[in-house]
């Protein structure tokens, strides 16, 4: 990859007899928002704690633009982590919190307090300079952490569950405002987390991460709708995860197969099942989850096997649902939807 921000090379790492990292190969390009994304314990944080070098591989290298560092200090790196905690100093301004790292690298006074309120601009925090932490809310803490992380313009700026302690609307309303300042600024952005919307809403391309592994980079569509591996279809979204029998009656043929939810239509069993493209099965609803926005069905099959539905409520209400129960229903949704992956979870 031309213009390669982080280069990974058979990086491992070990604690006592545990494999916490085992063997990851990967390439982030300069001015990319990659994601990290995975469960607790899949590995994802301990690379990026290894690449900013609070942890040491046990094995496998690491490079940063082009120049290997594996085996140097964090602050010999062109590299700021912006921790979920934000690790602000409680007892200094914001502007203070701000230029505090360009005061231990002797930046001259003046020009660091241009250089932090610049900073406080860019994050849209103009006028807040002179408070404290505890003045401010949980997202302007977090802008706080930004700034003070993008000051001295690093190279390489990682993310570690940054919006993890925000509620769910302001939450959402970093996820874009992180996003678009990731754009203005240029610097290739590392962000870990747990949270698939997350990863995404913001990423140019994801790694998702199980048990110490990748088992897939690309970009959130390919992720999405082509996951190759029943790990990451039913990891990324929801999905049926077909095999067995089931898959052999449903799709036709052996292996394990991933449908989204939301591809298939919930229809009357008495509609017509005659399109050449579609796939099409009848079942009993079982249950109905009323989402405010969509309706979940789960669909017991004629044969055995179940299948869910995501139904977008353009006319249906919570009082409507309850209805669905023990109804003869078709399911229908387009061939290439079904989408065959090498291996069952």
């Amino acid at each position: 990859m031309e213009g390669s921000a982080i280069r990974l090379q058979g990086l491992r790492k070990e604690f006592g007899g545990t494999t916490a990292v085992a063997g990851v190969d990967l390439e982030i390009g300069d001015g990319e928002f990659f994601s990290m994304l995975g469960p607790s314990g899949s590995g994802k944080t301990t690379v990026l704690r290894m690449i900013a070098g609070f942890e040491s591989p046990s094995s496998g290298t690491i490079e940063l633009a082009g120049q290997e560092v594996t085996g140097l200090a964090p602050f010999e790196r062109d590299v700021h982590t912006v921790f979920q905690d934000y690790a602000l100093f409680p007892h200094m301004t914001v502007e203070q919190n701000v230029a505090y790292g360009l005061k231990i690298r002797k930046v001259p006074k003046a020009e660091r307090l241009q250089q932090a309120r610049k900073a406080l601009a860019d994050v849209r925090l103009e006028g807040f300079g002179k408070r404290r932490p505890s003045q401010l809310s949980g997202g302007q803490r977090q802008r706080v952490a930004l700034a003070r992380a993008l000051v001295g313009r690093p190279r390489l700026l990682l993310l570690d569950e940054p919006l993890g302690a925000l509620d769910l609307k302001l939450r959402e309303q970093m996820q874009i405002e992180l996003k678009a300042l990731q754009r203005e600024v240029g610097i290739t952005f590392v962000f870990v987390t747990h949270d698939q919307e997350e990863a995404l809403t913001m990423s140019d391309r994801i790694a998702v991460f199980n048990q110490g592994r990748i088992e897939q980079v690309g970009s959130p569509a390919e992720i999405y709708e082509r996951p190759a591996t029943a790990f990451v279809a039913s990891f990324v979204g929801t999905s049926n995860l077909l095999d067995g029998d089931t898959a052999q009656r449903v799709v036709g043929g052996p292996g394990t197969f991933s449908i989204r939810p939301e591809k298939i239509r919930v229809l009357k069993e008495s509609a017509l099942a005659d399109e050449p493209e579609h796939s099409t099965v009848t079942g009993t609803v079982a249950e109905v989850v009323y989402l405010g926005d969509a309706t979940r069905f789960l669909v017991d099959l004629d044969g055995g096997g179940r299948l869910t539905a995501l139904q977008q409520n353009l006319e249906t209400s919570s009082e409507d649902v309850a209805a669905y129960r023990g109804t003869r229903v078709r399911l229908q949704w387009n061939r290439r939807h079904t989408v065959q992956v090498p291996d069952a979870r």
